[in-house]
């Protein structure tokens, strides 16, 4: 009597099988084929590609573990610097021994020490993965960006990059002169138009067509630039105005640019809220944790720069508080994103919970902001 049920299900699973079989099939039939052809080819040919074959995969192997080992990795790295040990602002004299300029001492600037460091994190101590070849050619042709795979540490570094640039222009614009009449520092200046090199370049290219030096190679610069102008600036040879206004506007510059990312996020989240299927959530999610990571740092190196300032305006409990929110921030690594409907009941949105702590840190920033204003 259950032979019919018996008979029905089995020939489910045999048609299963079959689609299953004709799926791998298709999937494998290019390199069956590409197998046949090279074995037919004499041995010039078979060497040739034998080493081109060899290279390829060499070239992915580095590519792998370019993108999913992410060296020196420390959401708490501030805490390895001793900017709280130094009590002195950045650009204050600190010594002078037998009335020379050359014997001065000068407090240098944890800013520029930090965004130095961030950048030779991202070029020197990893690789730069948004101008590998492989990362630009994309996964068959589709850009890794819409993938779920590869691009996350790309992202990341792309997050950090953008902070360092918003520094980069305000140390060459504001901090490293005196007011806005004053010369600019030629290390600033290169710092910064080197961060503002492209992201993407590799050592060749089409439009417009030809060789180029890579996005790494300027960075690298900027890093000598910026270490450059920090250790001028030890010897009182280099400027920083550690004034009031000044923090003020490099707090504003900052807010203004996680105010955007969290806009960002807010859209991603409201229209395209399809779990773990959103393959491009990852990419905003890990731009903003790299911004906060970057941004964490940057601004405990403002606090021992503007250390009289903080002072003088009674800051330093607002200011930890800014601090406990960049910690409670980078605490959150989902091992995968999901994008889930902010009422839903299933899926996890890891966007709009990233976007809550960008806020939380803005709205900090806004209040540091108004009471420099005071």
């Amino acid at each position: 009597m259950l032979d019919p049920i018996v008979n029905f299900f089995t020939r489910i699973f045999q048609w299963i099988g079959r689609g299953i079989g004709l799926l791998i099939g298709v999937i494998l039939w290019p390199f069956l084929w590409a197998g046949r052809w090279y074995t037919q080819r004499g041995w010039i040919l078979k060497a040739a590609v034998g080493v081109a074959l060899l290279v390829l995969i060499g070239l992915y192997a580095n590519f792998f573990y370019a993108t999913q080992w992410w060296n020196n990795f420390n959401p708490n790295y501030p805490d390895t610097y001793t900017f709280d040990k130094r009590n002195v602002s950045a650009g204050e004299q600190v010594a002078a021994g037998a009335g020379t300029d050359t014997a001065k001492t000068c407090g240098n600037s944890g800013i520029a020490q930090i965004a130095a460091d961030l950048t030779d994190f991202n070029v020197n101590q990893n690789a730069w993965i948004s101008s590998m070849i492989l990362y630009k050619l994309g996964l068959f042709g589709i850009d890794w960006d819409h993938t779920p795979w590869m691009d996350n540490q790309a992202s990341f570094q792309r997050g950090i990059n953008q902070a360092v640039r918003r520094t980069a222009t305000e140390l060459a614009d504001n901090l490293g002169r005196v007011r806005t009449t004053s010369q600019i520092d030629a290390d600033l200046q290169d710092a910064r138009g080197n961060l503002q090199f492209d992201e993407y370049t590799w050592y060749f290219g089409v439009s417009p067509f030809g060789p180029k030096t890579p996005t790494p190679s300027y960075y690298r610069d900027a890093v000598r630039k910026l270490r450059s102008f920090n250790a001028r600036l030890a010897t009182c040879q280099a400027t920083f105005d550690a004034r009031a206004d000044n923090l003020k506007q490099y707090i504003d510059r900052i807010a203004s640019d996680i105010g955007s990312t969290s806009a960002i996020l807010k859209e991603r989240a409201e229209n395209h809220n399809n779990g773990w299927f959103d393959f491009r959530a990852d990419d905003r999610y890990w731009f903003a944790y790299g911004q906060l990571y970057a941004y964490y740092g940057l601004m405990k190196g403002a606090q021992a720069d503007f250390e009289d300032v903080i002072k003088e305006k009674h800051l330093q409990s607002l200011w930890d508080t800014m601090d406990a929110q960049f910690v409670s921030a980078l605490k959150i690594q989902p091992f995968i994103i999901a994008n889930g409907r902010e009422d839903g009941w299933l899926l996890p949105t890891h966007l709009t919970t990233m976007g809550f702590y960008v806020l939380r840190v803005r709205s900090n920033m806004v209040e540091i902001s108004n009471v420099l204003t005071q």
